[in-house]
């Protein structure tokens, strides 16, 4: 079965099913969304297939295919996949159906947006809802107050029409391509164009199809995010052209290919410039500590589907980046700058727990849990001990199903009250129990509780990293209790204690749609929580070929266990 193009096919089926779902008029929004999902359903049957066809213990890359597209600078269509690689296409594989289906009716009815970008105003004319402005204080007084202000935004208010179904279904088509061929291209250049092709389908969901009564929000978190991006871009397409020129160096033929590239020996000097370029790059995406300012406005904007595959997904773009280029192309600038990344990731952790703890929006809170957790991943993949990259690579897969489904739960609480303030919430779990206990089990999961997905690549991190570094292990689990802090704040808040706002008492518990979106998400948190080994079986080999092909290897036990007579050690 290696024979079959898997990568290509998983590539290319919403790649063109995008163009056909983009097609449909307005009016087809529910064929619209019925041929995404069998689509994205079928790329799941397929990704699963191409698991079982995968062997975890072969070296190399696997279903590879090379064929030159520019064959002057050597740029080829090349793609193949590893261990690691592959379970983040089958991640993705999975959680676009999940967005598919949780989005299902949430542009059903969308109310038009309306000004001159499409913010709508209020009914009384005033400032737009969810401004950032205080509703008491001078400023906002006189500047409601003052009429020419007033007139010119009713002037200004232009009607536009309601947003497109298809156009979204077409967007997370062409996102989940995308994803795809970054995680299994093996030419650099490829990889490249993949990882800024991703952003225009992402600011395009946050900008447009986020809060309808949040234009100006919306926007401003779409194009900070879209400016952060294109720096990190930027700077990696220098390095990139710097490792095309030190490869014809050395080669006398510059060449985009990985496998090429990682037997280069390129002096430690020009490492660490090269290293920089693409670790700044991978550092916005992830994003780690202290590149993640754009994550709480993009989390907050996005709408809950968007806001899934922008933590579950695109994110783990940055931190795949970290492991599958910046350790093996340039191992002694990694060596190097080890010890700065490892200090942020630590820093990461903590600082993302604090501001999580003091945050009131549920979306932005759920956002900055993220920076916590990548600051676990990063600190696994730097401390250079296959059980911690192991558990690294896990965790990119446990974070996606943990923080994915926790924001599906918060959509699901803002779809029916309105807002995502958690003081808006209380007492939830007498009216809506089923909702509340997904929202227990999704908390459980951020917070690393044993028995849950996310407590195995946890504690295989903090484990691998104690080999490397007793201090910063210890540090950092320390980072656990405040976990547990921000997700008991959110759950307390929200689902237990008196119901304190009377809208709250006829909510609507989950529907057979929503139970059908969570299930599965449930089931392999608990599944992956009780028995990781098929995912680390297929894990582990990849990421301690990659560890040994740049010189790292495990320390040795500090006594060496020897044979006692009777058969004891």
């Amino acid at each position: 079965m290696n024979s079959v193009p898997w990568l290509t096919i998983l590539l290319v089926i919403p790649a063109l099913a995008a163009v056909v779902v983009a097609a449909f008029p307005r009016r087809l929004a529910t064929q619209a969304k019925q041929l995404t999902l069998a689509v994205t359903l079928a790329v799941l049957v397929l990704a699963v297939l191409a698991t079982f066809a995968y062997h975890p213990n072969r070296a190399g890359f696997q279903f590879s295919q090379h064929y030159d597209w520019i064959s002057t600078f050597g740029i080829s269509y090349a793609v193949g996949v590893d261990g690691i690689s592959l379970v983040l296409i089958l991640l993705t594989a999975l959680l676009v159906p999940v967005v598919v289906l949780s989005s299902w009716d949430e542009f059903d009815g969308d109310p038009q947006d309306e000004g001159p970008a499409g913010g709508a105003l209020p009914e009384d004319g005033g400032l737009p809802a969810g401004g950032g402005l205080p509703e008491s204080g001078g400023g906002t007084a006189v500047l409601v107050a003052t009429p020419p202000v007033r007139v010119e935004a009713v002037a200004q208010a232009v009607p536009v029409p309601r947003r497109s179904v298809p156009v979204f279904c077409a967007l997370l088509l062409v996102l989940e391509a995308g994803l795809v061929g970054v995680f299994a291209a093996t030419d650099v250049f490829l990889f490249y164009v993949f990882f800024e092709a991703i952003l225009i389908p992402m600011y395009f969901l946050i900008g447009s199809f986020g809060p309808a009564q949040q234009q100006a929000q919306r926007s401003y978190a779409a194009v900070k995010f879209l400016i952060y991006s294109l720096l990190g871009g930027l700077l990696m397409l220098a390095a990139v052209i710097g490792l095309y020129v030190v490869s014809a160096e050395h080669l006398a033929h510059g060449t985009f290919d990985f496998a090429s590239l990682r037997q280069l020996d390129i002096t430690p000097g020009v490492q660490k410039l090269l290293f920089a370029g693409f670790f700044i790059a991978f550092a916005i995406k992830a994003p780690l500590f202290p590149f993640h300012t754009w994550l709480p406005d993009a989390g907050a904007q996005a709408p809950v589907g968007g806001a899934v595959l922008l933590v579950g997904l695109l994110d783990k773009v940055g931190t795949f980046g970290l492991i599958r280029y910046c350790i093996p192309l340039f191992p002694d600038a990694s060596d190097y700058f080890a010890p700065v990344v490892l200090a942020l990731a630590v820093i990461g952790i903590f600082y993302g727990a604090l501001l999580a703890i003091g945050q009131r929006d549920m979306k932005r809170l759920v956002s900055y849990t993220s920076l916590a957790h990548f600051g676990f991943i990063a600190l696994g993949l730097f401390a250079f001990t296959s059980q911690a990259g192991t558990g690294a690579v896990l965790y990119m897969v446990n974070h996606g199903l943990s923080t994915g489904l926790l924001f599906l739960v918060v959509g699901f609480l803002i779809a029916r009250r309105g807002t995502a303030d958690i003081g808006a919430y209380g007492g939830l779990a007498k009216v809506t129990p089923v909702l509340a206990g997904v929202m227990l089990i999704a908390g459980l999961s951020s917070l690393a509780l044993p028995g849950t997905n996310s407590f195995v690549s946890e504690f295989l991190v903090l484990v691998g990293t104690f080999t490397y570094n007793k201090a910063l292990a210890i540090v950092a689990t320390t980072g656990i209790v405040l976990a547990a802090i921000y997700v008991l704040y959110l759950y307390q808040r929200t689902m237990t204690g008196p119901i304190t706002h009377e809208a709250n008492r006829n909510l609507p518990d989950l529907s057979w749609r929503e139970k059908a979106v969570v299930a599965p998400m449930i089931a392999l948190i608990i599944g992956l929580g009780v028995y990781p080994k098929p995912l680390l079986d297929i894990i582990r080999p990849s990421v301690t070929a990659t560890y040994t092909d740049v010189g790292r290897s495990d320390p040795a036990p500090p006594h060496p266990v020897t044979s006692q007579p009777g058969g004891r050690s």
